[in-house]
């Protein structure tokens, strides 16, 4: 429990049973429960989990490699299912990358109302401990997930994230994503509803632990879906309901963007810098846009 929230640990994990105790044994005494979603690991990891006596309560969620965000998301339906009560679900990786010290750093924005969403941010702690290459790709990454979300996200691929249950109680979780690219996902889905999201400095926890991303494949499939949840996003704005001046003014100057590179078709390159001046001011009339659905939706909760 901490200030008046039930406190739930979801925590996916494939082939963690090297780490999924230590996870279990370092989290705090004020949890309530963790829930381990063993997706299809062939280790053992949920029998070493069933071995781990004590605070909190665990309970144990098997799926058959259904991917990381489909985990997460069963995780967050049964605390939903276990609690009618608010709570904050938290998310840790089975890795041990995630320290638990920062928990309560990650939690307190969302048990205090401050934020609906509140996330870990390891740029601030100078990507201590981070492969070039990941951190490379983590800033490249922030850089489109910003654009997507209308608002600076600067570590989306942290997925150390804290999330109210009134949030997870509007979840259409028919449609959430399921595999790798879920933070982006489930960031860009925050801003469309206009929920408030915080960011929280973590530390970059790095040991023995290896990724099952092929690369390649990630930046297509997240890249492809930052660029088409984008266009939804701001499509479904345009209605007369929701849109705002700066919701028109953004689609004003993105049009005008294209416009300007139509003659880049034939080679000239001269208009070039205008395309960019207005996809620049696109952004931040976007900004302005998210801001104010941002604040509708507060207002509303008051």
């Amino acid at each position: 429990m901490h200030a008046g929230h039930n406190i739930g640990v979801v925590i996916p994990a494939r082939n963690e049973a090297e780490f999924i105790n230590r996870v279990l044994t370092t989290l705090p005494s004020w949890i309530d429960l963790a829930v381990v979603v063993d997706d299809g690991s062939t280790d053992g990891t949920a029998e070493v989990a069933r071995q781990v006596i004590g605070q909190p309560a665990i309970d144990i969620i098997r799926l058959e490699g259904e991917g990381v965000g489909s985990a997460i998301n069963a995780g967050h339906q049964h605390l939903l299912s276990r609690w009618s009560e608010p709570f904050v679900s938290v998310v840790m990786a089975g890795d041990g990358q995630m320290d638990p010290n920062d928990l309560e750093a990650v939690v307190d924005p969302v048990a205090r109302n401050v934020a609906d969403h509140s996330k870990g941010e390891r740029m601030s702690d100078g990507c201590i401990g981070m492969p070039v290459v990941r951190r490379v790709a983590s800033h490249m990454l922030g850089f489109f997930t910003t654009l997507a979300c209308g608002q600076r996200i600067l570590d989306p691929q942290c997925g150390y994230t804290a999330t109210h249950s009134r949030v997870l109680k509007g979840m259409n979780w028919k449609k959430a994503w399921k595999g790798y690219g879920y933070p982006n996902h489930w960031l860009i889905s925050m801003a469309k509803a206009g929920y408030r999201i915080g960011h929280v400095p973590v530390k970059s926890v790095y040991g023995d632990e290896t990724s099952g991303i092929v690369k390649s494949a990630f930046f297509l499939k997240v890249g492809g879906m930052l660029i088409l949840e984008h266009h939804r996003r701001n499509l479904s704005w345009l209605n007369p309901r929701r849109g705002t001046w700066s919701t028109y003014a953004a689609l004003a100057a993105y049009t005008v963007g294209w416009w300007a590179l139509w003659p880049v078709r034939t080679g000239s390159v001269a208009m070039v810098p205008l395309a960019m001046l207005a996809w620049g001011m696109a952004h931040l009339f976007d900004r302005q846009s998210v801001r104010t659905h941002t604040r509708r939706r507060t207002h509303e909760k008051i």
